[in-house]
């Protein structure tokens, strides 16, 4: 039993850890709003602090950190055509400016 209740603190203390890492990224997200940069730069550091919370709900809260390969090969398959359809509008849209 006290291997159990043990496992259970491990977890709560996991789940702690990454709720205190999504709250300090969240209000680094707000105070890099307040901070002028370019556009693109802005749009570079939210979407890259974005990723990071993104990473830590799938990978802790979804579980996908103790998932077998299958789960990766999907998950990374699903990024290859998001980036790719991302490609093809990006394309098209510098194709209507020329």
């Amino acid at each position: 039993m006290s291997d159990s209740v043990a496992e259970v603190k491990k977890h709560v203390r996991v789940y702690m850890t990454v709720f205190g890492s999504l709250a300090l990224l969240t209000v680094i997200t707000v105070a890099a709003s307040y901070v002028h940069f370019q556009t693109s730069i802005t749009i570079t550091i939210a979407l890259f602090i974005a990723t990071l919370k993104a990473g830590l709900v799938a990978s802790y809260f979804m579980h996908l950190i103790s998932e077998k390969k299958l789960i990766y090969n999907i998950l990374i398959i699903t990024a290859v055509f998001f980036f790719a359809m991302m490609f093809l509008v990006l394309t098209a849209y510098l194709d209507r400016l020329t």
